[in-house]
């Protein structure tokens, strides 16, 4: 069964929610296979291969769950600003899953495409997964992420409140 959490008080698209959280790990997957690999084109673009470097290359990312609350944020801005809470037609015999999940997937590698060319949002993927055991400020990382969120879609995460919409200057 999922955690259904409320982000701000129309957040009832249930089946957007559920159809986000079961592509979760499969996601975050992709996300840290297209961050090392912006990683590796800005910082060694010639390939030559170093500990650091291979350090970042042999991560296969099992461990996930730091980057989870990223990833549900991300997923309740989606729900935030491009949601309905009323089920539109769908005319091409899919069920609504199945849409959502087409739609949310092709979104959020969107937005990770447009993330990765921020220097600041990679090395914070990279703080959360490679670096994680190793560095000591890593959960600093979760704060740039939510920073970096706030100047692209003018929302604050608020833990008691939740969604936000903000302007920034």
């Amino acid at each position: 069964m999922l955690l259904v959490r409320k982000f701000f008080p129309l957040d009832k698209n249930y089946l957007l929610e559920a159809s986000q959280l079961s592509l979760q790990d499969e996601l975050l997957i992709q996300l840290i296979e297209q961050v090392k690999s912006e990683f590796e084109q800005r910082t060694n673009p010639l390939g030559l291969m170093d500990a650091f470097s291979l350090k970042i290359r042999n991560f296969q990312g099992e461990n996930l769950k730091p980057l989870y609350t990223f990833y549900q944020n991300l997923a309740a801005i989606y729900r935030f600003k491009y949601s309905d809470n009323q089920l539109e037609f769908v005319w091409d015999g899919r069920d609504h899953q199945e849409k959502y999940k087409v739609d949310w997937s092709a979104t959020f590698v969107e937005w990770v495409t447009e993330f990765c060319k921020q220097d600041l949002f990679v090395q914070a993927v990279l703080d959360l997964t490679v670096f994680l055991p190793d560095n000591r400020y890593a959960h600093l990382a979760e704060n740039r992420m939510n920073n970096f969120m706030l100047r692209q879609f003018e929302v604050k995460i608020h833990k008691t409140k939740g969604l936000v919409a903000m302007k920034v200057a």
